[in-house]
């Protein structure tokens, strides 16, 4: 009888455990450097989170920091997570250049078509070919936005004559390729740090995208803007948002599959096409309060011509660190080629 007794009790209490495992309550803490009302953390930060937390059931409750409030500078945020000193981040993979070489493709003028919908959902359907620089983080999307543009203090740019010497904030050392083939010299900047550099004269201008225009109110501290025709642009960003590979591990199997569920092709196209979206709000800015320049196809071709080589430097190097550079570029370019329906 005692046998039995004991037998009982034990498999009450491994199912007591086992219930209260599967009915596990996990707090995730995001990081990220924009503030509480930039268009990043309102139309994708926010609502992916609010979905997270729907399709948990309440299980999961994801706390979004904004600014830096967690310590730290721009530039930390992919250590903060993959060393686990917060659960998720927000960063520019340019922030610390040397950890994500096979994902710079996606960056580099003529691959990215000015749609950060179709580079985005580009990205993940070509996993394979970027995988390996994500083995030290859960990957939960890798995305870009528009694509860059030229905001100037004082100074129309038409053609790569006009940036000749000129210093230009750059977010990223392909950014900073870009810059050098057209004449001008770059100076590499985390975005929160620009409105000051051009307010006191440190940059004559810089290459970011018409979303990060009304968060640090650029139509105030510049006068000119310079993009493409055909939304084309002077190559782009990418971005993550990236977990804690234990913190990710840690979860029981039912959160790890609502955390998969909102991860990479299941989000690419959602919130690619929010970036495209938050674009046009900056746009309006620009044009309401200084110079929209738009490019002919001849003004452009001109751009194209001198940053040709930025593509062949970064075949170059990838090759020589051993990975097919020039089969990487035409990958990633059919790639966005197909996600745009061409």
């Amino acid at each position: 009888m005692k046998r039995i007794i004991s037998a009982v009790a034990g498999l009450a209490t491994a199912t007591m455990l086992a219930a209260t495992a599967q009915a596990q309550e996990v707090t995730l803490t995001l990081h990220h450097l924009l503030g509480p009302k930039a268009p990043a953390q309102r139309m994708m930060l926010e609502p992916w989170a609010k979905s997270v937390e729907e399709a948990s059931g309440g299980r999961i409750k994801v706390e979004i920091f904004p600014s830096m409030s967690l310590g730290g500078k721009p530039p930390e945020l992919y250590r903060q997570a993959r060393d686990g000193v917060v659960d998720i981040v927000w960063t520019v993979l340019g922030y610390t250049p040397g950890v994500f070489p096979r994902t710079e493709v996606f960056e580099l003028p003529t691959i990215h078509g000015g749609s950060a919908k179709d580079t985005t959902v580009a990205i993940s359907n070509s996993w394979d070919l970027i995988k390996d620089d994500f083995k030290d983080i859960k990957p939960i999307l890798i995305h870009v936005h528009g694509g860059q543009v030229f905001h100037m203090v004082d100074k129309a740019v038409r053609s790569p004559a006009d940036l000749e010497g000129m210093k230009i904030r750059t977010p990223s050392r392909t950014g900073g390729w870009i810059i050098e083939a057209l004449g001008a010299e770059p100076v590499g900047m985390p975005v929160p740090d620009l409105p000051q550099a051009l307010s006191k004269g440190v940059v004559a201008g810089a290459l970011v995208p018409f979303e990060i225009v009304a968060p640090l109110k650029l139509q105030e501290l510049t006068a000119h803007s310079t993009q493409g025709p055909n939304s084309l642009r002077f190559g782009t960003s990418t971005f993550m948002i990236g977990m804690n590979m234990d913190r990710y591990n840690s979860l029981p199997d039912d959160l790890k599959k609502v955390i998969d569920d909102h991860s990479m092709a299941n989000i690419a196209e959602t919130y690619g096409a929010v970036w495209d979206q938050i674009e046009e709000g900056g746009k309006k800015l620009i044009s309401d309060n200084g110079e929209l320049i738009t490019l002919s196809d001849e003004e452009y071709g001109a751009f194209e011509a001198a940053m040709a080589p930025v593509v062949d430097k970064w075949i170059a190097e990838a090759t020589g660190n051993g990975m097919d550079g020039a089969g990487m570029v035409e990958t990633a370019r059919a790639a966005v080629a197909k996600a745009s329906g061409q």
